[in-house]
């Protein structure tokens, strides 16, 4: 007891002197990683932001309000600084992390139309393609890291991604522009680097309506828990309190929740257990990613297929039955 009460007293003065770089700002993700660094761990945030800052709309954190109402809100929070660029860009990386001590990357890519990403009808290199967006902005921010004098940290939140033949891990693949297989391989530009990192693997993030009391969990080297609702604002605790633990880094997180009272209220005890990546992750799983995802496509195909065989001969069925009534 008198040691964590230490632990805590000496950490303090760290988070106050601390300066994060942060990317998906506006996001729903990045939004909380961005207030909960200022409000609750006092920390400065240089946070990427790939628009002007608009004065002419009303500053809001809503889950509906646009990404200038977003921007301008946080921009007017303590320690906060705005940082025009982007993370597909090298450059924007080196100005981002100017200064600071450790990245957030919080970012993803944007939800394409289901037509463009399951008949792949954008090319990879372009910023908005999850390729760009989940490997080569994470390969952009390593070499941030490595050129700075400063920043020594880098946290990415990713998702479950060793299945790649999961039914949810093919559903987001068909739709989302191979996000899963990219976030995957980001991943492992990390760890094959010699930047420290944390990744942090969530559950489902959405819903707020959930027990907080006592259910939070982690597991270190990438192990698997019962996939489970998560908050924005939890993973937003956890990319910040991480940052207070060295024996975090070189480490994957799977953060999920348990049934309440069967968990933590905070994620300090379990951040103090965490031990770094001990096992071999698969180098790559790019092509069983994508081969999933074409067995996937095949498989609705074949289901739309029969699906509009069986309604044409129901619309004939159904036009003969009217017609010989009329007749």
């Amino acid at each position: 007891m008198h040691f964590f009460v230490l632990q805590i007293l000496l950490v303090a003065p760290l988070c106050s002197a601390m300066r994060v770089a942060v990317t998906g700002t506006t996001g729903l993700l990045g939004r909380q990683v961005v207030m909960f660094a200022s409000n609750i761990k006092n920390i400065k945030v240089n946070a990427l932001l790939r628009h002007p800052i608009d004065n002419s709309v009303t500053p809001s954190i809503d889950k509906d309000a646009t990404s200038s109402q977003v921007a301008l809100y946080l921009s007017n929070l303590p320690g906060v600084t705005m940082v025009a660029g982007d993370a597909t860009e090298l450059a924007s990386c080196k100005q981002l992390v100017d200064n600071c001590d450790a990245i957030i990357a919080a970012h993803g890519p944007v939800k394409p139309p289901p037509i463009q990403s399951l008949f792949r009808l954008l090319p990879e290199s372009d910023p908005k393609h999850s390729r760009s967006v989940n490997y080569v902005a994470v390969q952009n921010l390593i070499d941030a890291v490595k050129e700075s004098t400063t920043c020594k940290r880098i946290v990415r939140v990713t998702g479950k991604g060793e299945e790649p033949t999961s039914f949810f891990t093919v559903l987001i693949n068909m739709l989302g522009n191979m996000a899963k297989a990219w976030n995957y391989e980001g991943e492992q530009l990390l760890r094959s680097s010699d930047v420290d990192y944390t990744i942090i693997r969530p559950g489902v993030m959405g819903r707020n309506d959930i027990p907080t009391n006592k259910v939070r969990a982690l597991a270190d080297d990438g192990q698997d828990l019962k996939v489970t609702a998560v908050t924005h604002s939890q993973i937003a605790e956890l990319c910040c309190d991480c940052l207070d633990y060295p024996n975090a880094a070189k480490s994957t997180l799977t953060a999920m929740n348990v049934d309440e009272g069967l968990g933590e209220d905070s994620y300090a005890p379990l951040l103090a257990k965490v031990k770094a990546d001990s096992r071999d992750f698969p180098s790559t799983l790019l092509e069983e990613h994508k081969k999933g995802a074409r067995n996937g496509a095949a498989i609705l195909a074949a289901f739309l297929a029969v699906f509009a065989s069986l309604s044409v001969a129901v619309l004939k069925t159904l036009s003969g039955f009217i017609s010989g009534i009329f007749h």
